[in-house]
């Protein structure tokens, strides 16, 4: 007995001695976040996604978002860098290959598919799937994490670079630095040019144009909020929390061109990841050790519905995590909604009339 005891001694004071000498792969803030929101009225657990009907099950890696042609063909963005399009049967066929992590995506009016790659930058994709890039910079800054779109009805693309810092691994180190690296841009495909529209977000994620597309929404995953920028009348240029203190992290986001944003939440709000950031030093500290040994996420299905006020009406949930899971990404498209996953090998389509 004496010796395990002694055995054990030696492990943790070289473990202890790893960390004190071993340096961080983060620089660390302090933030205090505001105490999690009740889950009740129209954020009320419900089983409503669990109704919804799997496509492709056990045949997808991470299928992080959805896109529909207009032949109501269903494409995927997968975590090995393919686009696969779901036949007739829900069997996914090769459509193409980026080479990097293809995440948010969608048709343009031209029937040209654009994707936020997070390592290749935006993207464009004809029919036969031929890929063209479209951007990888902005103000000399290259992109290091290109995350979701819009699209807007002039051709012009809103999109997210997430992190400045942090490439797709690692982006669950930019949750715990917990300083503002992320940008908001617009690509004009008339000029190819893409201007820097917000700095300083807590990590670019979801974009979403207003039905009127006179602002544009992006999601900062690491506040639990969404931001606002008015692209024209009295306010354009000016930027706004439009709703904050969310009840999870908020990834994909996405408008039904008539009044509603549907937002992905992968993960629903813990109280120990609001504790760790207000302890700087503790967060330093996890970032050495393996992602084995970190807090995991729960297991839980979470989409919540916004109108353009910024009032939550509705939420979605799986509380099981069995059915659906780990939900990056809710497009509305007609009637359904399509529900991709950063981490699960399907996806989910629900019918919402």
């Amino acid at each position: 007995m004496k010796k395990i005891f002694g055995l054990l001694a030696v492990i943790l004071a070289a473990g202890a001695l790893y960390l004190a000498l071993t340096p961080s792969p983060i620089d660390p803030l302090a933030w205090d976040a505001p105490p999690a929101p009740a889950m009740t009225g129209p954020l009320e657990p419900n089983d409503t996604l669990m109704k919804a009907t799997l496509l492709a099950q056990g045949q997808l890696s991470g299928p992080e978002d959805t896109a529909v042609d207009a032949q109501g063909r269903v494409y995927a963005a997968l975590h090995d860098g393919r686009i696969v399009r779901l036949t007739d049967r829900g069997d996914p066929q090769a459509f193409a290959d980026t080479q990097g992590r293809p995440l948010g995506m969608d048709f343009d009016a031209q029937g040209q598919l654009i994707v936020a790659d997070a390592y290749k930058g935006l993207l464009s994709i004809d029919p036969e799937g031929r890929i063209k890039v479209l951007s990888q910079q902005a103000e000399g800054v290259p992109f290091r994490f290109t995350d979701d779109l819009d699209i807007a009805r002039d051709g012009r693309i809103y999109f997210s670079d997430a992190s400045l810092r942090f490439e797709q691994p690692d982006y669950l180190l930019d949750l715990l630095e917990a300083r503002p690296w992320g940008r908001l841009l617009r690509y004009d495909p008339a000029t190819a040019q893409t201007e820097v529209l917000l700095k300083d977000l807590y990590f670019a994620n979801g974009v979403a144009l207003s039905a009127a597309q006179d602002f544009v929404l992006v999601n900062e995953t690491y506040r639990y909020r969404i931001t606002r920028y008015w692209i024209s009348g009295a306010k354009a240029g000016q930027h706004e929390v439009f709703a904050d203190n969310l009840p999870g992290l908020p990834d994909n986001l996405q408008g039904d061109g008539a009044g509603t944003f549907w937002v992905a939440l992968p993960s629903p709000r813990k109280a120990d990841a609001d504790f760790l950031h207000r302890h700087p030093w503790l967060k330093a500290q996890l970032a050495k050790l393996p992602r084995a040994l970190w807090p995991k996420p729960q297991d839980y299905g979470l989409v919540i519905a916004l109108d353009e006020q910024g009032r939550i009406t509705r939420s979605l949930h799986d509380p099981s995590g069995r059915h659906l899971r780990m939900i990056t990404s809710a497009k509305p498209v007609g009637d359904f909604l399509y529900l991709g996953s950063l981490s699960n090998d399907r996806i989910g389509k629900l019918q919402l009339r």
